[in-house]
C-alpha cells in the first residue's frame, strides 16, 4: 500500500520533503507534481524502480525516460552541449520544456535511447520538485504519469491513490496539475528540433 504525502506547493514542508526522499533513496518509485503533469520518479540508479516505473507506464524500449534536474548544473555530467545550446537551455529553464541531448559516457546505457544514444533532460519550475532535488542532491529519473490506456496524464491525487496504491510506494499531493506534456525539443543534431508541442512556448525554437 503507497504512501500519501500532501505537501504545499509554494512551500514544501521540509518533514515530509525528507521522507520523500528517503523513499526514494530506499529504492522507492513516487508520483509526483511538476509545472506541467504529474510525473513518476525513482532513483537514477535503481534499475529495479526503474522497471517498475517502465511496467505501471507499459513502455518499452523504444520509450526514454527524463532525467529531471533542479538546475543545468548536471548538464555536464549527461549531455553534451555547445555554448550555443548552453546558451539556449539557460534562456528556457527553469521550465515545461524536455530537451533531448547526447549522452555522454556517464549516463547508464539503459536510460539512454537504444538507437540515438540520447538522453532526456528537464528542469522544471515547481517548489515541491526542487525541495525533493536540493534534498535528494542528484537527478530523478522520471516519466509522465499517463497509465496503459488513458489518453490524458492523470491530474487528480486521490484518483492516483486508488489506482496506484499497489503500484507506487508514495503519491505526492501537491495541488492539480495540467494535462498538456512538456514542449520537447532535441538538439541531437546540434541544431534545435521541435518533437513536440506542449505547455512551453515552442515559437523560439523554430528557425
Amino acid at each position: 500500500m503507497s504512501q500519501f504525502f500532501a505537501i504545499h506547493p509554494d512551500n514544501p514542508q521540509r518533514r515530509l520533503v525528507r521522507q520523500a526522499v528517503s523513499i526514494v533513496q530506499a529504492g522507492g518509485v513516487i508520483a509526483y507534481p511538476t509545472d506541467s503533469c504529474y510525473a513518476l520518479g525513482c532513483h537514477i540508479g535503481d534499475k529495479n524502480a526503474m522497471g517498475r516505473m517502465a511496467r505501471i507506464r507499459a513502455l518499452d524500449k523504444a520509450d526514454n525516460f527524463t532525467l529531471v534536474c533542479r538546475d543545468l548544473s548536471d548538464l555536464s555530467t549527461y549531455a553534451r552541449v555547445d555554448n550555443a545550446i548552453y546558451r539556449v537551455l539557460r534562456a528556457h529553464t527553469p521550465g515545461p520544456y524536455t530537451f533531448v541531448l547526447r549522452a555522454t559516457a556517464e549516463v547508464p546505457r539503459r536510460l539512454q535511447h537504444p538507437k540515438r544514444k540520447t538522453i532526456g533532460l528537464r528542469v522544471p519550475e515547481h517548489a515541491i520538485v526542487s525541495a525533493l532535488l536540493e534534498e535528494l542532491d542528484e537527478p530523478l529519473l522520471s516519466s509522465t504519469l499517463r497509465l496503459p490506456g488513458d489518453d490524458l496524464p492523470l491530474t487528480d491525487p486521490e484518483e492516483m491513490r486508488e489506482r496506484l496504491r499497489h503500484s507506487v510506494d508514495l503519491v505526492i499531493d501537491g495541488g492539480a496539475c495540467g494535462i498538456e506534456p512538456t514542449t520537447v525539443v532535441s538538439f541531437e543534431t546540434g541544431q534545435a528540433v521541435v518533437v513536440r508541442e506542449g505547455r512551453g512556448d515552442a515559437a523560439a525554437f523554430y528557425s
